[in-house]
């Protein structure tokens, strides 16, 4: 390696980080600009949610035609359908795959009004 070239002792994409800072992706503030992006309001959603990784349950339910989109849903990552069962509105969500996928996802369920969340499949 010629001399102008010297490898870093830290990675470029490590430098320069505030380790003790907290975040600025706070699900809200994502939630705040998706919304304003998509001139949506903002509105509650269901409390009780389910995610549903392979998106089994999310396809049978729209293809009975027990679910309907929620259009409100401001999230970029997913789409958010309700279905009622014995007589309450629930959440759910197809193919929240992996751990970080399902994370953000529900940081921003919680976010907006969630108060239960299970992942079936």
């Amino acid at each position: 390696m010629d001399d102008k070239r010297k490898s870093p002792s830290v990675p470029p994409v490590l430098d320069h980080k505030n380790y003790n800072e907290s975040s600025v992706f706070h699900p809200e503030n994502l939630l705040r600009e998706a919304r304003r992006q998509k001139n949506q309001e903002k509105k509650d959603i269901p409390e009780v949610c389910m995610l549903d990784p392979d998106g089994d349950i999310v396809r049978y339910l729209c293809k009975t035609g027990a679910a309907e989109l929620v259009s409100h849903w401001a999230c970029y990552h997913s789409e958010m359908y309700s279905f009622t069962i014995a007589g309450r509105t629930c959440g759910i969500i197809g193919c929240a795959v992996g751990a970080s996928c399902a994370v953000l996802i529900a940081e921003q369920l919680f976010a907006s009004g969630c108060k239960l969340l299970m992942s079936m499949t």
